[in-house]
């Protein structure tokens, strides 16, 4: 079920399209890594996380990683799950600061009840409307999903599932599902009247009837075209948000402090730590 910075434009199960080659061209691609990266920042913002302290998501359809290394920058510890080995062989070898696990989520999310703080999906949750096999329901496996899904976050939580609908008819099966099971919410659209900008966020809520957030670009057309081209073409600072700038010194030092925190081994920090190479002839 590996996540995915552009719309799906094929059919199969996730599990068969991603093979090693796949999912090294998908995560080496400059543009679907920023895209990735874009909406993983937005549905983390969706979640509206406590500030003051780190917390543990899950992230459904992590792929090779891609919206888990936005969740690591902010801060927060998470565990992947992905349908696909060659996505999550390729999170291994990128030695992403997540834990994973290789399972179809259309079976049920196998953690204790209250376990995470939010949820997050990229462009994976579309997958559980087809039925790759004689014996999958969509409607059963998304309920069996989204009931499991709803006992494993913690109460007063949310997860945040931004997806590419293939018509409103999906959409309605996916929502009825997810509000059948206990979620309240509804769907959060940015840029509804941007065809390449739009995208699609179902924000739901576990144990209380929260606020929905108001989608981006929605105040009127001129503006929201304005804005859809920023967003596609931006470039993120985080320093802007008083972080560190990514691949700088301090970046890698912070990042170097969250593995040392989990038990990983690290090289130790030198004067060395972060500078550039200077180009070899």
């Amino acid at each position: 079920m590996a996540g995915s910075g552009r719309r799906p434009e094929h059919r199969g199960p996730p599990e068969l399209f991603y093979d090693e080659a796949e999912a090294r061209k998908y995560t080496q691609n400059s543009r679907v890594v920023e895209i990735q990266s874009q909406m993983s920042e937005r549905a983390v913002e969706l979640l509206g996380l406590p500030e003051d302290r780190p917390c543990l998501l899950l992230d459904v359809g992590c792929g090779s990683g891609l919206s888990g290394d936005y969740i690591s920058e902010e801060g927060h510890y998470w565990i992947g799950m992905d349908i696909s080995p060659a996505m999550l062989d390729v999170a291994v070898e990128r030695e992403v600061e997540g834990d994973l696990l290789l399972a179809d989520v259309g079976h049920g999310i196998p953690f204790r009840p209250g376990t995470f703080d939010g949820c997050i999906s990229i462009s994976a949750v579309q997958w559980l409307c087809n039925a790759d096999k004689k014996s999958h329901s969509p409607p059963k496996r998304l309920y069996r999903f989204f009931s499991t899904l709803y006992t494993a976050l913690a109460r007063g939580s949310r997860a945040v599932l931004q997806l590419y609908p293939e018509n409103s008819e999906q959409l309605e099966l996916i929502t009825a599902q997810a509000m059948r099971a206990g979620f309240t919410g509804g769907m959060v659209v940015d840029y509804p009247n941007s065809a390449k900008a739009k995208k699609f966020f179902l924000c739901l809520f576990v144990g209380t009837s929260g606020t929905l957030p108001k989608g981006l670009g929605t105040e009127c057309a001129s503006e929201e075209l304005h804005q859809a081209k920023f967003t596609s073409e931006r470039t993120r600072f985080r320093n802007v948000k008083g972080k560190s700038v990514k691949k700088s010194r301090d970046w890698i030092l912070e990042k170097k402090e969250r593995r040392r925190r989990q038990g990983k081994d690290v090289r130790a920090d030198t004067k060395y730590t972060g500078r550039k190479r200077r180009p070899h002839f």
